[in-house]
């Protein structure tokens, strides 16, 4: 197992944004530079804000390659959140410069791709690959919803970046459902029954 983790040819390939209720599922694929290591990655959601930021560059800036790739709210209502995650992923693996000869995917569900693969449960905190994936694709899909705030302030993104908080479920039923919201999730689904 150790020379396939060494082998630069192997890409972690994690998402985020799962859970939210707006916005899009957001994947990244990153091969390392074993002679050029990253200090400190781990599970994106363990590390502070400013930390991850510093990180997401650090790994675009060492990393042999990297890809995002993303699935809009109407893709998710479309085919489900785990195929719209599944797919991302996919598209977050074959953008990549460098094609891999294997992937560490985090979670139990494989999504297709052009090589092997193997799923690693909890793999963001175990393969650091994996953990620079979780970090960019985190970072990335954050700033989105920083922008989008500014889109639709009386949403509050900024702060809970599209998850089901109280105050998010209560902005919808004050403000309506926007162009961002996935109309397949419950909470939203129940708001357009309203209408």
């Amino acid at each position: 197992m150790k020379n396939v983790v060494n082998n630069p040819k192997v890409a972690g390939v994690d998402e985020v944004g799962r859970g939210p209720l707006a916005g899009p599922v957001v994947a990244a694929a990153v091969i390392l530079d074993p002679d050029n290591p990253i200090e400190g990655l781990t599970d994106s959601k363990k590390l502070s804000e400013k930390k991850r930021q510093q990180l997401s560059d650090e790994i675009k800036s060492k990393a042999l390659c990297w890809a995002i790739a993303r699935c809009e709210p109407e893709e998710i209502d479309e085919l489900n959140i785990l195929q719209a995650s599944l797919l991302a992923m996919t598209k977050a693996v074959t953008q990549l410069t460098i094609q891999p000869t294997h992937c560490l995917v985090d979670g139990n569900k494989l999504p297709q791709l052009p090589c092997s693969a193997e799923a690693v449960v909890k793999g963001d905190l175990t393969e650091p690959a994996i953990s620079a994936a979780s970090i960019i694709a985190k970072v990335d899909r954050d700033n989105e919803m920083v922008a989008m705030d500014e889109c639709y302030p009386e949403y509050g993104f900024a702060s809970h970046k599209g998850y089901p908080t109280k105050a998010h479920r209560e902005a919808i039923k004050k403000y309506g459902v926007t162009p961002i919201h996935r109309k397949s999730f419950a909470p939203v689904q129940e708001q357009l029954q309203l209408l």
